[in-house]
């Protein structure tokens, strides 16, 4: 019964949820892949300059 229950009341909050509109979700996603794109690169110059300063010991 708490099973049932449990499922009843999920499906009755996401009929609440504000789902983004389709211009939304573009600009979101482009906003996350850009975010993952920039972090990648930063975090592989510093890998790069400490990895070349270790080498030089």
């Amino acid at each position: 019964m708490k099973l049932i229950k449990f499922f009843k009341n999920v499906s009755r909050e996401m009929k609440k949820v504000s789902w983004p509109k389709g211009k939304e979700l573009t600009s979101y996603t482009i906003t996350v892949i850009s975010t993952v794109v920039f972090v990648a690169i930063f975090f592989t110059i510093i890998d790069q300059l400490i990895t070349l300063v270790l080498n030089n010991f």
